[in-house]
């Protein structure tokens, strides 16, 4: 079968000739069929575990395989890359293998799990300097050094031999699976992982519909198709880092063009959720972006119902200090934890008639905050309440209506909760 124009970019053979060069550093990957997964949606899922592989994401292929590319001139004065953890993993690791000088420049708020992760496999090879809020601040100062260094730059994503290295991963899929594949579910950042999948199988397994997912709060691809040019968001949640960018590649953008069946978003409260679903059912650890392809699952049910699906799972590198963030954002997803404003008479017993007449059975107070004041009549104090199930909010609220209970409530205030949260 012919190739589309756009996957002609990335052809198959490059695909190939690039699996060639990695077979002896990346990880050849598992795929395997989910028991949980598959009775929950009533499809046939297989996971991509590309979180097992050396660097634990699937970014050493791309990386590794666009170094090698380079020739020795091009080398002589070091490599720089800008990355949010994952890409930047990659390519220390690729440095301590070729001995070559590498400069990782990555955004201040990189969980510094992934940090430690990018020095550990880079050892004295990498020099990695923190700058900017986001990777695209990152990626103008990597830029910059380039300039003055003249050091080759090695993009995240924006790349033909990114994009053939990511494509290994389309490769092993259709080669492991015993059965014809329906669907392909992507996380989807800069595009170079969705760009490559699909380029393999729009030529291979043209019948099978790759499906691209991005978190809600940054849709660069989702707003770039719909729209048929390339734009730049102007803000993102940076919550969901290995996904999260303002912009995605120009090649990525016009081969996902080409082999996307759609692009959807996810909400970053859904991923959480989806994480500790992971975690605490199947001992799998995954990131944010990571977890993308299966919190998918449950907006694509009607669609995939019967079907064989493969989810990448593109990574896990995740830091255990966002645990507590990633437990908030699901309960607050799904509905389980509640913030209120109250309003307490500055009397004794005022927090025990709350207690009585308010909390139910099964609630729990797992957030207080109070001041007491004692020139007012009534003292504010932030409450956040743990419910049991989602649909225990309206008997409670009910309940502080019955008793007088003067409140606010500040879930669905955004700029209030945030401030107060």
């Amino acid at each position: 079968m012919a190739e589309t124009a756009a996957s002609s970019t990335v052809s198959v053979q490059n695909i190939q000739e690039a699996a060639h060069v990695l077979k002896d550093i990346a990880v050849r990957t598992p795929l395997m069929f989910n028991h949980q997964l598959s009775e929950q949606t009533g499809a046939k899922i297989w996971l991509k575990r590309e979180d097992l592989q050396v660097v634990r994401s699937y970014k050493i292929r791309g990386a590794y395989h666009k170094i090698e590319s380079l020739s020795d001139e091009e080398l002589q004065h070091g490599i720089v890359c800008a990355s949010a953890g994952n890409h930047a993993q990659g390519v220390a690791f690729a440095c301590a293998k070729k001995q070559i000088k590498g400069t990782i420049f990555m955004p201040v708020p990189t969980p510094e799990q992934k940090v430690k992760q990018v020095k550990m496999f880079g050892k004295e090879f990498v020099d990695v300097r923190l700058v900017g809020d986001t990777f695209d601040d990152s990626f103008e100062q990597a830029m910059a050094f380039c300039d003055e260094q003249n050091a080759a730059f090695i993009p995240p994503f924006d790349d033909p031999k990114i994009i053939e290295g990511q494509g290994t991963v389309g490769k092993e899929i259709l080669e492991d699976s015993e059965e014809p594949i329906d669907y392909i579910i992507v996380p989807v950042g800069g595009g170079g992982l969705s760009s490559g999948i699909g380029s393999y199988f729009s030529v291979l397994s043209p019948s099978t519909k790759i499906i691209g997912v991005e978190p809600a709060g940054a849709p660069a691809m989702k707003e770039s198709l719909e729209k048929g040019e390339l734009i730049t968001l102007k803000k993102i949640d940076k919550f969901v880092d290995g996904a999260s960018v303002k912009r995605v590649g120009e090649y990525n953008f016009e081969i996902a063009r080409e082999v996307l069946e759609k692009v959807i978003t996810v909400p970053e409260g859904k991923v959480c959720s989806t994480i500790l679903q992971l975690y605490n059912e199947q001992a799998i650890v995954a990131e944010p972006a990571g977890a993308l392809s299966v919190a998918a699952l449950d907006f694509l049910k009607d669609e995939i119902k019967g079907k064989n699906v493969v989810c990448v799972v593109s990574g896990s590198n995740n830091d255990i200090t966002r645990t507590a963030e990633i437990k908030e954002r699901s309960m607050l997803y799904e509905g389980l934890k509640h913030y209120f404003i109250v309003d307490f008479p500055q009397r004794a017993g005022a927090l025990r008639e709350f207690l009585d007449k308010v909390l139910g059975p099964d609630d729990d107070i797992a957030h207080f905050e109070y001041s007491k004041k004692t020139s007012r009549e009534q003292g504010p104090a932030l409450i956040g309440i743990e419910i049991k199930h989602r649909d225990d909010l309206e008997p409670l609220v009910g309940r502080m209506e019955a008793a007088n209970i003067n409140y606010e409530y500040v879930n669905d205030q955004p700029h209030l909760f945030r401030f107060l949260i």
